[in-house]
């Protein structure tokens, strides 16, 4: 006979523990952070420049960015990098590039392709086709060599390395001949798969392409 009242004591008790719907505390949204207004230079590339491996802050352009701060240079560096690219999603994904508006872009792609053994024929047509976006869209280009383990050949790697430097010729844009100077054969640079910097490696990563790009940086 007791179990309705209780039952509806409860509900009771219940209601009473609920705020009104108009009393619940509204809490402010938080803000939004300002835009960085510094122009933007773009790291456009796979996972050399995305940093696979390391913990956030350690990629090249995160070093590019504070070498750049420490300098005084006001850019802002965009870390455009994904790992497995390969030249044809680069080009798919142009237009993504180009709407951060860059004035500088550091095209880092090929090592991918080389190591699926995709056609050069193949991969210097992205290239061309990007590198000719990239120009039209205001964005001075640096082209960033990479090579290829040795077991794929030493014709295939020649020609491969060629490709970098007639794409370099054939648009006038500067090239550093191989991105890894100084750290692919070096202890304690690479991490254990042979092909990805450590962190210190691509801290030196960021001090060749900074040697390659301060000098094409416009100044005010």
């Amino acid at each position: 006979m007791l179990r309705f009242p209780v039952f509806c004591l409860l509900l009771v008790l219940a209601a009473c523990g609920s705020a009104p719907p108009d009393t619940v505390e509204q809490r402010p949204r938080a803000a939004e952070p300002a835009p960085d207004p510094r122009p933007a230079i773009v790291a456009f590339g796979d996972s050399l420049s995305a940093g696979y491996g390391l913990d956030p802050g350690q990629s090249y352009p995160d070093f590019l960015q504070r070498a750049l701060d420490a300098r005084g240079i006001a850019f802002r560096v965009v870390n455009a990098g994904v790992s497995g690219d390969t030249t044809s999603g680069g080009l798919a994904r142009i237009d993504t590039v180009l709407s951060h508006k860059p004035v500088l872009v550091i095209l880092e792609l090929g090592g991918n392709d080389g190591l699926r053994g995709i056609p050069i024929a193949e991969t210097r047509g992205n290239f061309q086709k990007m590198i000719e976006r990239l120009q039209a869209g205001g964005a001075r280009v640096l082209l960033a060599g990479i090579t290829l383990p040795p077991n794929y050949g030493s014709e295939y790697i020649g020609a491969f390395e060629e490709m970098y430097r007639d794409l370099a010729k054939q648009y006038g844009v500067p090239l550093i001949p191989f991105l890894l100077e100084g750290v692919a054969l070096e202890s304690g640079m690479m991490q254990r798969d042979g092909i990805h910097p450590t962190a210190d490696g691509n801290r030196k990563v960021a001090e060749t392409v900074l040697r390659y790009l301060e000098p094409m940086l416009p100044r005010s």
